[in-house]
């Protein structure tokens, strides 16, 4: 069972501010990219459709403490894990290194919904295909 991730990024031009480090929104796409990479490895989607049903993976929270700066054409590596399989949601922790520097950490957790369009969206248990594959590491971060 899978219960960690990691991926690395070049941080790109447009991830930067005038000042030439990364714009501190870029990391919850960052973190949301690797959300999906990690998703994607376990043989699923961040969106997908089970019964005719489209199940989506709406936020509950989102966090980033930024402790050091990455620049543009700078490396990051950036490590997932699941601290948290609930029955309807699961949350995640990142941490952003350059080698062995912590650049940030961040946190997410999103439920597990139908999202069928027309429709009001409704939380439903993680579908036991993807929650047999994913393990928690609890949250000892």
């Amino acid at each position: 069972m899978a219960s960690e991730y990691h991926t690395k990024r070049r941080i790109e031009f447009a991830d930067t501010d005038l000042a030439g480090i990364v714009h501190f929104a870029r990391f919850f796409v960052f973190m949301e990219t690797a959300e999906h990479e990690f998703l994607r490895s376990l043989g699923t989607s961040v969106t997908t459709t089970i019964e005719g049903n489209k199940i989506g993976w709406p936020r509950l929270s989102a966090t980033c403490e930024y402790v050091s700066p990455l620049r543009f054409e700078e490396e990051v590596d950036i490590h997932v894990k699941v601290t948290r399989k609930g029955t309807k949601s699961m949350t995640y922790h990142f941490e952003f290194t350059r080698g062995e520097e912590l650049i940030a950490r961040g946190q997410m957790s999103s439920a597990c919904c139908i999202c069928n369009p027309g429709e009001k969206i409704r939380a439903i248990p993680i579908p036991e295909a993807l929650a047999g594959r994913i393990e928690d590491v609890g949250s000892g971060k």
